[in-house]
């Protein structure tokens, strides 16, 4: 894996303030309504709902068959939904084996502007989340509205305001689809509050689950974490399971770790993780045996890549290459796994290009990526041996977690001895600008924080920074760009085999109400890599499944809204 969560963070790190989650906010002014005995945040007069009848928006699903329409570089919104001529973001293509679209779970609404209701006119629904700047990145709205959510789902956004027992103040702020985490790892209890923060509301351990499905469901279960949470059978596991390790496996090896993964698919895992350049045993006989597997559940085969540097023989090219062929010959959707550290480093427009010739030829190929210069691994890992050559790095490239210096000769073969975890800048920002404006590549963290703060930075500021960074300061992706990074396309990836997918990554009455609410004026990243720990900062509300996990910048630990996400074969 690119950068590992296992092992122990170094001892004299500084210790969080006050624990994940709580960070210093006033409390929101509300008042009791008496009658209904419920509490509601306390609105200016153009916020509360007017006596006249109300024009409503009913968002419908707009599932497109070959693209994605969102708006680029929408006006400022005056009320009414964006009218700019839309640019084309493409669809993320399903699996060969996959139905073209979702069967069910998904209510039949179709867009509409007249005078139909999803509620009745005086309802008083669970959560209002007022007057916010209301984005659906698949539909193209983006407009000052308001959204009613009853139980779990997202039953009205309207134009008028609307009666909550709670509403929540987005004046001023962004209004979005929960953030959706396509790359990550297992919650654990601290990591996935500093998620929260950074405005995920689903978790999905693409990069491999690291138990079976089953002991792993029955551990979130236990857990109870605030996020939704699924992942990808994890073949590196199952090979250390059956004692291969990273070596080559024997046909009836191979066998046996294809059955295993089948049993997690069939227990509801998402995709089949594998990572040759770690498990260097795999081979591509392996990689298409799996591939098969996962074209047979219509579930994506998630790779970190064979190769992460330019050096004969073993390029990127090579490592793309093969992936190519995997999708080519089995069939089956193709995720490559933060393609800025392994596929595109120093070369992301030939990795584009690669892949973009075979999306065209039809083949079911997507990427993510995280938005930092620097990927981390232990010191001792054979990726680091040789770095100098495969990447074109010195020793002053290189950073300790928790330390706040580069290092020089000596430093690095301390941390090499100890096999610290070791943050390599080894990407530029042409790398990382090329990726995110590439339109089929997603954002993924790769990280979830562990105690003691140990991994990478992106572990709690991924989204935060891609929305900070990259669209505020520096305009490398419009507002509805990233969004539709976070949101639906994660989802489209997965909605073919998981009928929850199919209700997330949406703004849109009869959706999940997974929504997340942030100013884009000051949502930024602050963890680093000598204080990873650090929460992001601009994420206002975060609501998981209707509940609010997440009110005026403070995080409700005591709320645990998170349900698994599984496939349909579960």
């Amino acid at each position: 894996m690119d950068e590992s969560t296992i092992g122990e963070g170094d001892p004299t790190d500084t210790p969080p303030p006050d624990g994940p989650g709580r960070a210093n906010h006033d409390e929101p002014t509300s008042v009791n309504t008496g009658g209904q005995g419920s509490t509601v945040q306390r609105l200016p007069d153009d916020l509360q709902p007017s006596a006249v009848s109300r024009r409503r928006f009913v968002l419908g699903l707009g599932f497109g068959a070959a693209t994605i329409a969102f708006l680029r570089r929408l006006p400022t919104p005056t009320g009414t939904a964006g009218t700019a001529g839309p640019t084309t973001l493409p669809a993320v293509p399903r699996s060969s084996t996959a139905p073209p679209t979702p069967t069910t779970g998904v209510p039949d609404v179709q867009p509409s502007l007249d005078g139909s209701v999803v509620a009745p006119d005086n309802r008083v629904h669970d959560v209002v989340v007022a007057g916010g700047r209301v984005i659906d990145p698949e539909t193209g709205f983006d407009a000052v509205a308001h959204v009613g959510i009853d139980g779990d789902t997202v039953s009205r956004i309207s134009l008028d305001p609307l009666v909550g027992s709670t509403t929540l103040d987005a004046r001023g702020l962004v209004v979005a689809p929960g953030f959706i985490d396509i790359l990550s790892y297992p919650p654990n209890g601290y990591g996935e509050w500093h998620k929260v923060a950074d405005g995920v509301t689903t978790n999905l351990c693409m990069h491999g689950i690291d138990d079976s499905m089953g002991r792993f469901l029955s551990r979130m279960a236990e857990l109870r974490p605030p996020v939704n949470y699924g992942g990808a059978t994890d073949q590196s596991s199952h090979r250390i399971a059956l004692g291969v390790g990273i070596d080559y496996a024997s046909d009836p090896q191979i066998a046996e770790l294809v059955h295993l993964a089948d049993v997690d698919l069939r227990a509801g895992a998402l995709g089949i993780h594998q990572q040759p350049e770690y498990n260097i045993g795999v081979t591509l006989d392996e990689m298409l045996r799996h591939g098969e597997l996962a074209a047979t559940h219509g579930v994506p085969l998630c790779l970190h890549l064979r190769y992460s540097e330019n050096l004969a023989p073993g390029t990127q090219e090579e490592a793309v290459a093969e992936a190519i062929s995997v999708a080519r010959r089995t069939g089956c959707g193709v995720h490559v796994e933060h393609i800025n550290s392994t596929g595109g480093t120093g070369r992301m427009g030939e990795a584009v290009a690669q892949i973009e010739t075979a999306r065209s030829e039809g083949l079911a190929i997507t990427a993510c990526t995280y938005p930092y210069r620097f990927w981390a691994t232990y010191a001792g890992s054979a990726r680091f041996r040789d770095f100098q050559q495969k990447y074109g790095i010195s020793y002053g490239d290189l950073q300790v977690a928790g330390t706040p210096n580069r290092l020089d000769e000596t430093g690095w073969r301390k941390a090499k001895a100890d096999n610290r975890l070791t943050a390599a800048f080894a990407m530029s920002d042409d790398d990382i600008d090329t990726s995110l404006s590439t339109p089929w590549v997603m954002v993924g963290s790769d990280a979830i924080l562990e105690r003691p703060h140990n991994n990478h930075p992106r572990a709690a500021g991924c989204f935060s920074r891609v929305l900070g960074h990259y669209v505020r300061e520096r305009g490398v992706l419009t507002l509805p760009e990233a969004l539709a990074k976070m949101t639906i396309l994660p989802a489209r990836l997965l909605e073919s085999r998981s009928p929850a997918m199919a209700r997330r990554g949406r703004l849109q009455a009869g959706m999940t109400a997974d929504v997340t609410v942030f100013d884009p004026a000051t949502i930024s990243d602050r963890s680093t890599i000598e204080q990873t720990w650090l929460e992001s900062v601009g994420v206002h509300h975060v609501l998981v499944g209707g509940q609010v996990v997440r009110s005026a910048g403070v995080t409700d630990q005591s709320v645990r809204p998170g349900v698994p996400i599984l496939s349909g074969s579960a």
